[in-house]
């Protein structure tokens, strides 16, 4: 999901040079009709085929998952044909790699391109290196172009242009002896991201992928309410533009270079009517099926762009929605965590150079994980992994099952009570900044906490790695006075304003009670008077300590009341406080058990 801001978390490339994808994966000789005749009297070649079937294969939002997501995160939901459904273990580079590189045989023509968020929010494995072992996979995945997302930009440009271009980080250094990191061998394209001084994008705008005289160009951008996503100093000195006007100003422009087949990537997506990835969204119609941003920006993109790869809502979907003509396009997303892949089919017309629209055919596929891991990804694996077990491997608490985290009800969640309990632990000390209560953003919550050991430490151990796949930007902790008014100004800003189409619900300290009834509208959905501390209700007019992530309080994911905060204390990070709550409050005898997840009280 849109998460939020990062400092230890990798981030991503920038001013990329980053190479036409042109004679990506080497000139292969033009395949003639079926039946033609080589050998024929004249010696003359084989006219090949007016048409051309591409394969584009595509995934989003990997977020640095090299190792197969645990809990909830691990799994995809498919519906059975008696209309029951089942989840499906998946993700994991081992079977990523394995499964595109068996679809991609027998397709002299295949692309591989993503949607954006490769690398950020990322497990330990890779946030600790700053995502240079995912860059690493997507290198030996050979994926041949992506666009940037909103976590491209957690460590700032310059990390991102690194990214691109490679050299060891500034600080942290090189990580394997005699090692320079060699950056993306893919273009990052980052078409409506510019810098606020010369009005230039950072990236590339665009690639063209070419072979054999078929040429295909792509677009990518990303949200553009990043910067309300991101902390300000990721996004400083950049603009972002709007998705729409850039991608057709573009697309006219590759239609004056000749180039008629244009796929979008772009970091925005939209909510399915059923989770399952099987679930056919075009079954009322066109995109009947489908709500969210991307479907007002796929209904106004022009039709000289032929498809959109689409994420950052971590849904899959594999739609259909009207262009601007009326005629329908292919809009796809495959979840997150490389635990789905995309397969378009692009019918490509060599005489006009042109995609053959109503042929297009796209699904999305299970990385399931009982076919076989591919080998140089799990050395790979092991490789990063024995440079960061010292770190990884230290266990820092127990617990007695899985807490859900990623939005089990799509409201509270059993670990943000955790990560929010733990927040105002921290900072409820008078010389650590006297909160009073916490409140946690429900992006920043990247995982479930897994009872089933993820190595030899056990089940029901927590190690640091798991610890820090759950909490992994390194917030600074911030302690704000609020009034009462403000407050709950802010509890409504959950559901009104930018977030009232997708409403982010803090996750809340324990002592905060509220009721959030849904069958009411925008900020009428919080019940003003329901919320109390500790059973006593607010008083608006009185002055509360409030904990948050720095993320938070400078008014990130759509709250912009907590900016209007007053005497802001900045403590521990939000890992630090996550890991000491752990540790003070679970023992192998004692495990911490998940919370009842109360003290919102749904109204539907």
């Amino acid at each position: 999901m849109p998460a939020t801001s990062g400092r230890h978390r990798a981030a991503r490339r920038l001013t990329a040079a980053a190479a036409v994808l042109a004679a990506a994966a080497g000139v292969l000789s033009a395949a003639g009709p079926a039946g033609a005749n080589a050998d024929s009297a004249d010696s003359a070649k084989p006219r090949p085929a007016r048409t051309v079937d591409v394969q584009l294969l595509s995934f989003n939002d990997l977020h640095g998952n090299l190792e197969p997501p645990q809990g909830s995160s691990g799994t995809v939901t498919e519906t059975q044909p008696d209309g029951t459904t089942k989840a499906i273990p998946a993700g994991g580079a081992e079977y990523l790699a394995n499964a595109l590189r068996t679809a991609r045989k027998g397709h002299p023509y295949s692309i591989t391109a993503a949607g954006g968020d490769m690398i950020g929010a990322s497990p330990l494995l890779s946030g600790l290196f700053h995502d240079e072992p995912t860059v690493e996979a997507l290198n030996k995945l050979d994926l041949d172009v992506t666009t940037v997302g909103n976590h491209e930009f957690d460590e700032g440009r310059a990390e991102l242009q690194r990214i691109q271009n490679g050299g060891c980080h500034p600080k942290d250094g090189c990580y394997e002896d005699g090692k320079t990191f060699p950056g993306a061998d893919f273009p990052y394209l980052a078409a409506n991201v510019t810098d606020e001084k010369t009005g230039k994008p950072i990236l590339k705008p665009y690639t063209v992928w070419q072979r054999n005289g078929v040429k295909i160009g792509f677009i990518g951008v990303t949200l553009e309410g990043t910067p309300d996503i991101v902390t300000a100093e990721g996004v400083k000195g950049l603009k972002f533009h709007d998705e729409v006007e850039t991608i057709n100003k573009y697309a006219k422009e590759l239609n004056r270079k000749g180039v008629k087949s244009i796929v979008a990537l772009i970091h925005e997506g939209g909510l399915p009517a059923s989770t399952s990835y099987n679930y056919n969204c075009d079954s009322s119609g066109p995109g009947a099926g489908i709500s969210g941003p991307i479907v007002d920006i796929a209904k106004k993109i022009t039709p000289q762009v032929d498809a959109l790869v689409t994420g950052h809502t971590h849904q899959a979907y594999a739609c259909t929605i009207p262009d601007p003509s009326g005629t329908p396009r292919t809009v796809t997303s495959a979840a997150s965590f490389g635990r789905l892949y995309t397969d378009t089919t692009l019918t490509y017309d060599r005489r006009t150079g042109d995609i053959v629209r109503t042929k297009v055919k796209s699904a999305n596929h299970v990385v399931d994980r009982q076919q076989p891991k591919a080998a140089d990804m799990t050395a790979l694996i092991g490789r990063w992994n024995k440079l960061a077990a010292p770190v990884a491997n230290r266990p820092i608490g127990y617990v007695s099952a899985e807490i859900p985290g990623r939005g089990s009800t799509g409201y509270e969640s059993p670990l943000g009570d955790v990560i929010a309990d733990a927040q105002l632990e921290a900072l409820s000390p008078a010389d650590k900044g006297g909160a009073q209560l916490a409140l946690m953003n429900p992006g920043g919550i990247r995982s479930d906490l897994a009872y089933a050991a993820s190595g030899s430490e056990g089940d029901g151990v927590v190690t640091y790695g798991e610890a820090f796949t759950v909490q992994p930007f390194t917030n600074m902790l911030n302690v704000i006075d609020l009034t009462g008014a403000q407050l709950i100004t802010a509890l409504k800003q959950q559901v009104s304003g930018s977030n009232e189409a997708s409403p982010k619900i803090l996750q809340v300290s324990k002592g905060l009670t509220y009721t959030l009834d849904l069958t009411k509208a925008g900020a009428d959905r919080v019940v003003a008077d329901s919320v109390k501390l500790n059973g006593e209700a607010i008083d608006p007019a009185k002055t509360y300590r409030v904990a948050m992530n720095e993320f938070l309080a400078g008014g990130g994911d759509g709250f912009p009341a907590f900016k209007d905060g007053k005497n802001k204390l900045v403590g521990e990070s939000d890992l630090d406080a996550f890991t000491a709550y752990l540790g003070a409050h679970s023992s192998a005898t004692s495990p911490l058990a998940p919370p009842a997840a109360d003290r919102i009280k749904i109204v539907n």
